[in-house]
């Protein structure tokens, strides 16, 4: 595998350990073994997309409580 995109669903915002170990450690070895080509997606961060897909998961999971 020469290219490759990673993508962390588990955070809804970048973090600087995320981005130190997701994106800078794991694309230097990536690169050791041969890869070429790292791609670290960013979270949705506080973008309005972000923030509505917030919305909607909150408003679902609390239906009938609020």
């Amino acid at each position: 595998m020469k290219n490759i995109a990673v993508i962390t669903p588990g955070f809804s915002a970048d973090c600087l350990e995320t981005l130190e170990e997701i994106a800078f450690e794991n694309a230097h070895i990536f690169k050791q073994h041969g890869g070429e080509n790292f791609a670290a997606i960013p979270c949705l961060n506080d973008s309005a997309p972000g923030m509505e897909v917030i919305r909607r998961l909150a408003e679902r999971e609390l239906e009938g409580w609020v």
